[in-house]
């Protein structure tokens, strides 16, 4: 009797522990000619599994704790059949051709361009992804109904359900509350009154504003909402173009993040390197040498942060910049001409309350506490007692690892609350504002950020389309059969500006990118007859035009993050930014391209390189810019 009870017992927990059935996962879709995964789990021993397509049989791999990864490459409708003991799993699968993933970027940039209003574009864009993929699943009469779901609770909501993202979108949102209260208790317009000694005229109101982009050069994101917020009233009152001040912002800040060695992109930099250098034989150097050398070849980053300064001590600018910069010289109200009503009307929410002493330390106090805020952060997000303690690793290494392998999101979280709690207690111990219009100043500098959040959060998700779609997949085999160890180098750079291009994304360009590029750049050297250093010079400039051309893509799109901050941060017109950006940006890429980049393939020393570009550049501003003045 007692054995009775004692089975009956445990029969339940035997039953459920044997009689869970494996799970089979399906990719919902196949993009042509690109793997395709099954994933089978749940896996017990005397699992019997075969998996059919088009009712041949096909080898699987062996399990690896319970669960198998099948992958393959479908070139036309396929069913597939999993069986499993003896249940069988089937799924139909008519593969999409990879050609219609440029569909969705080429479309968002064009009418971007065309119709400028960023937010239908990058709307529609999201949308034609969703039908080109749904299309495909559930047919042309329906594909268009889970089309229109998709687009809001797949991409949409992917976008936000993102850590990353999220802190972004929290941390602009606490710059811009920061930004409102330093306006309102007169910090900003003493610090307008204190530059204006110095900055007495538009060159130097420019410099001030070049100088700030590369001094706060430790990440990109801080440093493109700190100086457009900071010096937009030096600027506006200077009478510089909000498309100048966005094209300043927006051209040091990642060119000095990505060449800086203590930086929130060096982390992510090496890991990329590093995936595609361990695919290597024969490279006798590691992923940091590797960066470090790979700099001298770097020729867009610092050519584009010497040109805007040739720019500036020239007084001369050309294309649709030139149109802007003498509209605002002009003294005509240049808001008018690149913001909307609404848009206008926040910017008053960023004027001083009347009767009050305007005060710099109000605003250069938090400023200085995001900025260092967000350094002390970095430390302590990435600090490794180990490395600190090696002494074989000299100090600048220490701190460009420390620093690389730091959060820098939860530094800039915290920075940016500390220097809001700093506005606020400033402004209510001096009683220069009350606590309820501090928080109300708060409140309205978060709503002047909306729109732009909404823009940041519409270009995430056409990244997730353009993800799933393998628009990278499709550039990179356009441009990577047949080419000359000579010229891998300028093809990277053009194919790196290409992708950063179309999926407004510099860092996703690079971990695409670097683990396909550099291993073909060394292995297509040594199949060619090059010695170790001819390889190793061609493999350096190729893992700089990958990051160089990612880059220039990102500076021209105008669905990438940071082109819409730079906007943001200036309250210029999205669209205005990219027009008046993109002709600078370019002639700096093809400089850089012809006269950098494919002469030092050929064995010309980078100086030479670099005296000839800059002359060059010197040649189009002095020859080709015009005057400014009016």
């Amino acid at each position: 009797m007692r054995k009775t009870v004692y089975f009956l017992f445990i029969l339940p927990f035997f039953i459920s522990l044997h009689s869970e059935a494996a799970e089979v996962n399906f990719d919902d879709f196949a993009i042509k000619g690109q793997e395709y995964e099954i994933v089978i789990s749940e896996l017990v021993t005397n699992d019997e599994i075969s998996i059919y397509i088009n009712g041949v049989e096909k080898n699987i791999p062996s399990s690896s704790h319970g669960e198998i990864n099948f992958t393959t490459n479908i070139l036309e409708k396929s069913k597939i059949e999993v069986k499993i003991n003896d249940e069988k799993t089937i799924k139909t699968i008519n593969p999409i051709p990879l050609w219609l993933s440029i569909i969705p970027p080429l479309l968002a940039i064009l009418l971007a361009l065309l119709i400028k209003e960023v937010v239908s574009a990058l709307l529609i864009g999201i949308f034609s992804g969703a039908v080109i993929i749904n299309f495909y699943i559930h047919g042309a009469l329906v594909g268009w109904i889970y089309a229109f779901m998709r687009t809001v609770d797949t991409y949409l909501l992917g976008a936000l359900n993102n850590k990353s993202h999220l802190s972004i979108v929290i941390f602009s949102l606490l710059i811009g509350a920061m930004v409102s209260v330093i306006s309102k208790n007169g910090g900003m317009q003493g610090v307008v009154n204190r530059i204006s000694k110095y900055a007495q005229s538009s060159k130097s109101g420019q410099l001030a504003t070049w100088f700030l982009g590369v001094a706060i050069f430790f990440d990109d994101y801080a440093n493109t909402l700190i100086v457009g917020n900071t010096m937009r009233p030096v600027t506006d009152k200077l009478k510089i173009s909000r498309e100048k001040l966005a094209y300043l912002v927006d051209s040091t800040a990642a060119p000095i993040a990505s060449i800086a060695f203590v930086t929130t992109w060096i982390g992510a930099e090496l890991g990329y390197i590093s995936s595609g250098i361990e695919k290597i034989d024969g490279l006798n150097e590691g992923v940091y040498s590797t960066f470090i050398n790979s700099l001298a070849y770097s020729f867009y980053p610092i050519l584009a942060l010497l040109f805007m300064l040739m720019l500036i001590l020239k007084g001369r600018d050309f294309g649709p910049m030139l149109k802007a910069e003498r509209l605002a010289r002009s003294g005509e109200n240049h808001l008018n001409k690149s913001a909307s009503l609404a848009e206008q009307a926040a910017l008053e929410e960023f004027e001083a309350k009347k009767d009050i002493q305007a005060k710099a330390y109000n605003a250069v106090i938090p400023v200085m506490v995001v900025i260092f805020g967000t350094i002390g952060g970095l430390l302590f997000t990435g600090w490794d007692d180990q490395v600190w303690n090696d002494p074989t690793i000299g100090f600048g290494r220490k701190l460009s690892t420390i620093i690389g392998q730091a959060d820098s999101y939860q530094a800039l979280l915290w920075s940016s609350l500390a220097g809001l709690v700093t506005a606020i207690k400033l402004s209510v111990f001096q009683k220069t504002l009350k606590l309820s219009e501090a928080i109300e100043s708060s409140i309205n500098g978060i709503k002047t950020m909306l729109s732009a959040i909404v823009i940041l959060v519409l270009a995430w998700a056409l990244a997730l389309v353009i993800e799933e779609l393998q628009t990278a997949e499709l550039i990179t085999s356009i441009m990577s059969e047949n080419v000359s160890p000579y010229l891998i180098p300028a093809l990277t750079f053009v194919l790196a500006a290409l992708v950063a291009f179309s999926t407004g994304s510099s860092w996703g360009t690079m971990a695409i990118l670097y683990p396909l590029i550099l291993p073909a750049s060394w292995k297509i050297c040594q199949e060619a007859g090059f010695d170790y250093d001819l390889t190793l010079s061609i493999f350096h400039n190729s893992v700089s035009t990958v990051l160089a051309g990612a880059v220039l893509g990102d500076h021209c799109s105008p669905i990438s993050d940071t082109t819409i901050l730079s906007s943001l941060s200036s309250s210029c017109n999205h669209i205005q930014h990219v027009k008046t950006q993109m002709p600078y940006a370019l002639t700096v890429g093809v400089v850089a391209l012809l006269f950098g980049t494919i002469p030092a393939a050929f064995g010309v020393p980078m100086w030479l390189s670099l005296i000839v570009s800059l002359s060059l550049l010197y040649g189009i501003v002095h020859f080709i810019g015009k005057s400014t003045s009016t």
